[in-house]
């Protein structure tokens, strides 16, 4: 198994379902903190419409202000359509992020089109950020599962697939955003992405929203997935599905994989620090475990 890549969503999945909006200085705490820790990529925010989702309505002014930063970790932004790609081009986004639903209700809901629609307009927004110079990654959302349509039909899933490498996108999340995926289903799905394309660099977005989590996210790693994406405290949930609930937490991946021996490089302490008073600050438990346990110290599995 080849070292994962992290990549934080937390300041961007988590934060959208929260009913409060958090302000941007605090923020800009939180993501430098991550961005520093040692994981690989940080969602920073989505250029969404403020008076549809207020909670990333400064997704502009943390850009411009973490751009003039040096951070270790790569800054990404998650775009809708052509106006969003305009803001990240303008704001100088390294790293955009994109998806199409391959649930026709999820689809309509999250983005008012429906999958046929906004694939080919995905696409070429997609190749529009290729043609400015920037990394673009690219997904399927709903790919396991709709909390709206229950099974989508493998087929239709790697169909958009096939139509994100026939257009030459190779970076691809698979995201189960109703998390009802299943680790046989995952390591299938990774394999067949890796079958139809050896160099596609595959990334797994998995939702614990029925205690599979964890699993589901070593399932994607044994199968060659790339890049897993995780949330601060487990935070976050599409306010667009039928059941929202959280990531898998960084802090408990990285645990997980210090325990193995991998990704020493990471600062774990860094992580359940920023869970810690992303917790206070929101006045709740979180469904991270890590964070409130403490990790276990010196042992390494051999």
């Amino acid at each position: 198994m080849n070292a994962i890549l992290i990549h934080e969503v937390g300041p961007r999945d988590g934060l959208q379902a929260e009913a409060a909006v958090v302000p941007t200085e605090v923020k800009l705490d939180w993501i430098r903190r991550v961005a520093d820790s040692g994981v690989d990529i940080v969602q920073v925010g989505s250029f969404v419409r403020a008076d549809r989702m207020p909670q990333m309505a400064d997704t502009d002014e943390l850009f411009r202000i973490l751009i003039r930063e040096s951070h270790h970790a790569v800054l990404s932004g998650l775009v809708l359509n052509e106006k969003g790609l305009e803001r990240t081009l303008e704001v100088g986004v390294p790293l955009i992020c994109m998806g199409v639903s391959a649930s026709e209700t999820h689809s309509r809901k999250n983005t008012g089109m429906g999958t046929e629609e906004a694939t080919r307009r995905i696409i070429a927004i997609a190749l529009e950020g290729k043609k400015a110079g920037r990394k673009v990654q690219v997904s399927v959302q709903s790919a396991f599962g709709c909390g709206f349509e229950g099974v989508i039909d493998e087929a239709r899933i790697m169909s958009i697939v096939a139509a994100y490498l026939e257009a030459g996108l190779t970076s691809i999340s698979l995201a189960d955003t109703a998390g009802h995926a299943h680790p046989d289903q995952v390591l299938r799905y990774v394999k067949k992405v890796l079958a139809l394309e050896p160099a596609a660099e595959v990334t797994a977005h998995i939702h614990d929203t029925y205690g599979l989590g964890m699993a589901n996210v070593y399932a994607a790693m044994e199968a060659g997935a790339r890049a897993i994406e995780t949330s601060f405290g487990g935070l976050g949930g599409c306010p667009f599905t039928r059941v929202a609930a959280g990531n898998v937490a960084t802090e408990d991946l990285v645990h997980g994989l210090q325990r193995a021996g991998q990704r020493m490089d990471i600062d774990l302490a860094a992580l359940i620090g920023v869970a810690e008073d992303v917790a206070t600050y929101l006045g709740r438990e979180l469904p991270g475990r890590v964070y409130r346990t403490g990790p276990i110290r010196g042992m390494v599995l051999s």
